[in-house]
């Protein structure tokens, strides 16, 4: 064997041993179970959303959605090669964004509604100002090109509206200064790509998941990670803070959802389907925490009381994968958006 072969493998042995280690000394603190814990607690009210609206305008697959900080508005990339803004009370478009690519993998509203971003396949994230249409297409104004990846852009989202983090198949996380043009901070986060980003209640944290089947908490000023979390066994495909601050929702190609705690810096709660073996696809949380919802390949948007983890019921209509959710700030709906070319406003 090559001397350098060897020595990998007993980086790689090494580490393994380390993750092996940690796991079991938390393993020795964790001295209770969620659900045994939260038994005597009356159960979450069943799911009885339905689809309000039916959002229809793409010609190809949706693969994002996004809700603006209203409520109201919400951003869905399809690989038609268009964004489009929608008015989710009314169920009409407020714009359609021509792409360069048609590749697009992620789309994201800032709070204040002014902005949307996007990227996918042309390795870049492209900002759009919502408020200034572009002379010769009438559609919201390309504000900037954020270039350098050497990977697709798989996530991305607004801190406010001048400053935007971003997650890419290169393995990196970038932080950008839009009002600069500029990028203020670049830096490996994981050891595969980088999925999915949640940022944190507070605005001063946010989560990463990753194809090397860890999760990591990070602090907007630092290169290094505050926690690693493991225990998933395949790609984590979504992440999604608790509205506390206090944990973090995720789902996997392993086909479970989860919950963590980061104060005891370990996963409290696992959930499964009831029935069948879907793949997870995108994940969210109720606006009170009680209930987290998730997106499946076969189509369906499955929910569980997070405390007690009792299957809450499914959300039926989509003839396709759903590819993601997203959870309205006030709480009161959910946008999904799916292969069969179709969003659907649940409410």
């Amino acid at each position: 064997m090559p001397k350098e072969d060897s020595e990998q493998t007993a980086l790689r042995t090494e580490l393994e041993n380390l993750i092996s280690s940690i796991q079991d000394k938390q393993k020795e603190v964790n001295d209770a179970n969620l659900a045994d814990k939260c038994g005597d607690m009356g159960d979450a009210p069943k799911i009885r959303l339905s689809t309000k609206k039916m959002l229809k305008g793409h010609i190809n697959k949706v693969t994002t959605c996004h809700y603006s900080g209203d409520s109201r508005h919400a951003v869905t990339g399809s690989l038609d090669g268009k964004l489009i803004i929608w008015d989710t009370w009314t169920g009409n478009k407020v714009q359609v964004i021509p792409l360069r690519s048609s590749w697009v993998m992620s789309s994201t509203f800032a709070p204040s509604g002014n902005f949307v971003a996007c990227g996918g396949m042309d390795n870049m994230c492209t900002v759009y100002d919502v408020n200034n249409r572009d002379a010769s297409t009438g559609a919201a104004k390309m504000l900037r090109e954020l270039l350098g990846y050497e990977g697709f852009l798989s996530s991305c989202r607004f801190i406010d509206d001048t400053h935007l983090i971003t997650g890419s198949g290169d393995c990196k996380v970038c932080h950008w200064d839009l009002e600069a043009n500029k990028k203020t901070m670049e830096f490996n986060a994981h050891c595969g790509d980088v999925v999915c980003i949640s940022l944190g209640p507070d605005n001063n944290t946010y989560l990463t998941s990753s194809v090397d089947k860890t999760c990591r908490l990070w602090d907007m000023r630092e290169e290094a990670p505050k926690q690693t979390f493991f225990g998933h066994e395949a790609d984590v495909n979504s992440i999604c803070y608790h509205p506390s601050g206090f944990g973090f929702a995720t789902c996997s190609e392993d086909k479970t959802t989860r919950l963590f705690d980061i104060r005891s810096d370990q996963q409290v709660a696992l959930y499964k389907v009831p029935s069948g073996n879907p793949g997870f696809t995108s994940c969210g949380l109720s606006k009170s925490g009680r209930m987290v919802l998730c997106g499946t390949d076969d189509g369906n948007v499955h929910s569980w009381d997070t405390l007690k983890t009792n299957h809450c019921g499914q959300l039926h209509g989509h003839e396709n994968r759903v590819t993601s959710i997203s959870v309205s700030p006030n709480g009161i709906a959910l946008v999904s958006a799916s292969w069969d070319m179709n969003v659907r406003v649940w409410g």
